[in-house]
């Protein structure tokens, strides 16, 4: 029967576990392997300072989040929106609420609630889990290979989706060794690149040794005319942070081509250039440059530090204009992208081009991609987690049209 199918589902993040869920609903056998020991590992590690679901934002706004690839997510994010998912997580016992910024979160602020009250439904549901299985690729027969801790085994299923992640936080699990499989079988992968992430700096001993840790608040950080105000944080190799988050995909692409790219960051963004100079055009006496922009700029410590780091690039001291210039678009040198296993999320991936509508891959019939494998890319407030949502289920709907199809053409022989 149709509604009988076994289908393997490859990754237990969320894109996996809400692509079982839909499969199982309808009544099909239903496999979750995945080469950890316990599901949802990332999905954990994004609970850890508050599990922040989605946004709350019209769905016209919140779809420019995904750039290049808004049009291509479009009907799955429309199917499975933003209130949907909102529904969900109260279906299991985890209602939300809407923050400040229009983020939506988990009363509870963590992940493992609704991990447990999911992973119960999804057993509920007949789903099984296969752990510490990692896929290898197909045998001659086209069956799943996994390799575990007991030897290889060869797997049959009806259909398959993949749900493997990218290649930020590789010991939770999403290493990227997928890549190599898919590429192997002749599906074209765009090459992975971190998103949401850091970026190198080449700071002073200074900066590095007594700085290292200290946020960035409030500042505006500005690139390519694109202002982002939030949080920064100074590390020791160079800077990150939610507002450095936003910018990080014209930031990396402006390394790539170019090598370096300048950020401008507005380290009082609260106050305009006309005031702050009025407030430098003061008498200095004998104070220091630091106890000087301490009290007439109201600046904190490693906001002064960065000050003096790029005037001890230049000559002469600045008259009130030209320092209240500088406060309001310190120019950093950023050489480079932090690295992508400590990234948030990755960008590249399989490119819309290899799968079809229904997301299942052009080159190889009955398998459905989902989720960070896809060639995406947003920034945190919710968007990532919502797309791996939608576009698991959009897959695990997609997996059930090809069977169906797959039945009315082949119908079993009496």
């Amino acid at each position: 029967m149709f509604g009988n199918n076994h289908i393997a589902v490859v990754g237990a993040g969320p894109a996996g576990l809400i692509a079982a869920e839909t499969l199982a609903a309808a009544g099909h056998r239903v496999t979750v392997h995945d080469h950890m020991a316990s599901a949802g590992r990332k999905f954990l590690m994004a609970g850890r300072g508050g599990l922040n679901l989605t946004h709350s934002e019209p769905i016209d706004t919140f779809l420019t989040r995904y750039g290049t690839a808004a049009e291509r997510l479009r009907p799955a994010i429309e199917a499975f929106p933003p209130e949907a998912l909102r529904a969900w997580s109260e279906g299991l016992g985890q209602a939300t609420f809407v923050g400040s910024s229009g983020r939506v979160f988990p009363h509870a602020m963590k992940a493992s609630p609704l991990l447990r009250a999911w992973l119960g439904r999804l057993a509920s549901q007949g789903v099984t889990f296969a752990m510490r299985h990692r896929w290898n690729g197909w045998d001659r027969d086209g069956r799943l290979v996994f390799a575990t801790p007991g030897g290889n085994v060869a797997v049959a299923a009806d259909a398959t989706v993949l749900a493997l992640g990218g290649a930020s936080w590789p010991r939770l699990g999403s290493d990227a060794s997928w890549v190599a499989i898919l590429e192997q079988a002749g599906v074209h992968v765009a090459p992975l690149k971190p998103a949401n992430c850091g970026f190198l700096i080449d700071w002073s001993p200074t900066i590095r040794e007594r700085f290292a840790g200290s946020p960035l608040k409030p500042v505006a950080l500005v690139f390519e005319g694109r202002a982002v105000r939030g949080e920064a944080m100074i590390t020791t190799t160079g800077l990150e942070g939610g507002a450095v988050y936003a910018l990080s995909a014209p930031l990396r692409d402006a390394i790539a081509a170019h090598g370096t790219a300048t950020l401008l960051v507005d380290l009082r963004p609260d106050l305009g250039l006309d005031a702050l100079a009025a407030r430098l055009d003061r008498p200095r006496a004998r104070q220091s440059r630091s106890t000087f922009l301490r009290k007439a700029a109201a600046l904190a410590p490693p906001a002064i530090a960065l000050v003096n780091e790029v005037l001890a690039r230049r000559k002469g001291e600045p008259d009130a204009a030209a320092f209240a210039a500088l406060i309001k678009a310190l120019p950093l040198t950023l050489t480079g992208t932090a690295p992508i296993a400590r990234a948030i999320s990755s960008a590249g991936g399989v490119p819309f081009d290899e799968i079809d509508a229904a997301f299942m891959l052009k080159k190889t019939p009955g398998v459905f991609v989902a989720g960070e494998m896809l060639d995406w890319e947003a920034p945190t407030g919710g968007y990532l987690l919502t797309a791996c949502f939608a576009t698991g289920m959009a897959a695990a709907k997609g997996a059930q049209n090809w069977l169906r199809h797959k039945a009315v053409l082949s119908p079993p022989s009496s």
